[in-house]
């Protein structure tokens, strides 16, 4: 494996060319072991992976905590080339519920302090809100976030999961340094406006969700039991008819992976890795053999050919349901 390196668009840090989505170690897929968790991490700064994703109410904190615990645990070379992203504003109650967002600038540099304490760093490299406040504009969030960099408690300001009329009005506000966005085989809803409009503006992307939560991943199956707390038991492409046809998808895709000797896996993040320079995927790896699959991509060469029979095997819009439940759908402008 060599790892790459990817610039996160012209305003951005230099990156690996993936990045850990953090988040199923703290929440939304059942249980998760920390010793295992951390060991995660650690093999992941070790391969050469720069980009940590989380948000501050991944687990009401844990996961910024769980972070912590290890780049204190890490290496002195390899915590100082960590780059941690952070997504805030979801709403939470003690009963794990969810209640809307806050992009209000006051809540942004609140957001912020407890982001910074939990981390145990003096700065966050990319701070973003994690879903557009309905009732903020967003040049008031962003421009909340610009008074954070001024003041060196952020670095870089980004975007999640936002339409292309936002990023514009954004990127005129300060300078942006990625999107981050559901991207993968079944999920191509950027690429009619949004991707244009970052690519124009000179705004990277950051995709996560690139095996769907797994769903792509080759290595789930139609009689898997989801716990209650599995965010995958509410996923409208993980139910019924919506799974089988899924699965179907997954093995279309898995021969174009057995004639190339790689796993449904690490095909499936190397298209995404092939649809430009200017996109760094997040794996949300929990273990470290899921990491080593995931890192594996980076291996992959894909040619014309080879994207052809992956596009044919998963065309667009081939996925049945949609990526989140209909009220989680309702916060989403992509």
């Amino acid at each position: 494996m060599t790892m790459r390196t990817r610039t996160l668009g012209t305003t951005g840090p230099q990156v690996s060319a993936l990045g850990l989505g953090c988040m199923g170690m703290s929440a939304l897929y059942g249980e998760a072991d920390r010793a295992e968790s951390v060991a995660t991490i650690h093999a992941a700064l070790e391969a050469g992976v720069t980009l940590l994703d989380t948000g501050d109410f991944y687990g009401m904190g844990h996961n910024e905590m769980l972070i912590g615990e290890a780049l204190r645990a890490a290496p002195a070379a390899r915590r100082e080339q960590a780059l941690v992203s952070v997504k805030f504003g979801a709403l939470r109650d003690p009963d794990g519920g969810w209640s809307g967002y806050d992009g209000r600038p006051a809540a942004v540099k609140n957001f912020a302090a407890y982001s910074l304490q939990r981390l145990g760093v003096d700065h966050i490299d990319v701070y973003r809100i994690a879903r557009l406040d309905p009732d903020v504009p967003v040049e008031e969030t962003v421009g909340a976030i610009a008074e954070l960099v001024e003041k060196g408690y952020v670095r870089h300001i980004g975007l999640s999961e936002v339409g292309a009329d936002t990023i514009r009005r954004a990127a005129a506000t300060a300078p942006i340094s990625d999107l981050q966005i559901e991207y993968s085989l079944i999920s191509r809803g950027i690429e009619d406006e949004i991707l244009p409009t970052t690519r124009e503006l000179g705004i990277g992307i950051t995709a996560y969700g690139v095996l769907s939560r797994g769903l792509i991943s080759g290595h789930f199956t139609a009689d898997r039991q989801l716990g209650a707390g599995d965010f995958r038991a509410m996923s409208p492409r993980f139910q019924g008819d919506n799974l089988r046809h899924n699965l179907d998808l997954v093995e279309a895709l898995r021969k174009i992976a057995e004639q190339k000797g790689v796993s449904v896996a690490q095909i499936a993040i190397a298209w995404v890795l092939a649809r430009g320079e200017d996109i760094v995927p997040l794996v949300g790896a929990r273990r470290r053999d899921r990491l080593t699959e995931a890192l594996g991509a980076l291996d992959v060469p894909l040619d014309a050919a080879d994207l052809t029979a992956i596009e044919e095997a998963v065309p667009p819009g081939a996925a049945a349901g949609d990526r989140y439940p209909a009220a989680q759908m309702a916060h989403l402008e992509s």
